[in-house]
């Protein structure tokens, strides 16, 4: 059975909407059109680029789930953006991106020293040689 990009599509819509907040949904995600499906390859337009770094910023994770899940793990996600021509040219035209499937940003490896391994200080805030003075405040009568 061959599938089509678009039932792959709106499997993958069935399993998100199931997901997320209804309104996110219909902002986010009915505006998408499926284009093509090749080699689990498939290719999604989208209105706009700000459309495009919004879903990659926050619904990456979920589109990488929704497509392998009906793809498998070889699923690649390819989006086409629909761009206005603002130079006298009536036709939209449109540019391919394909998708990042970022993961999270890992904190890098940092040496905590846990001892001090200079025994003569003590504290970084004692100066040696200078007494503690105890003052007392003008405040209490």
């Amino acid at each position: 059975m061959s599938e089509t990009a678009q039932s792959v599509w709106n499997s993958c819509l069935e399993f998100i909407k199931d997901n997320i907040q209804p309104q996110a949904y219909k902002t986010w995600f009915e505006p998408i059109v499926a284009v093509k499906l090749t080699n689990n390859v498939l290719s999604i337009q989208v209105p706009s680029k700000f459309f495009y770094e919004w879903l990659e910023e926050h619904y990456v994770k979920i589109l990488k789930v929704a497509l392998t899940k009906e793809l498998g793990e070889s699923a690649k996600l390819v989006y086409i953006i629909k761009m206005e021509n603002t130079y006298g040219n009536k036709e939209p035209f449109t540019e391919k991106i394909p998708s990042s499937h970022r993961s999270g940003v890992k904190a890098q490896d940092v040496d905590i020293p846990l001892e001090n391994k200079s025994p003569e200080l003590k504290n970084p805030f004692v100066i040696p040689g200078i007494r503690n003075v105890k003052i007392e405040s003008q405040l209490n009568p």
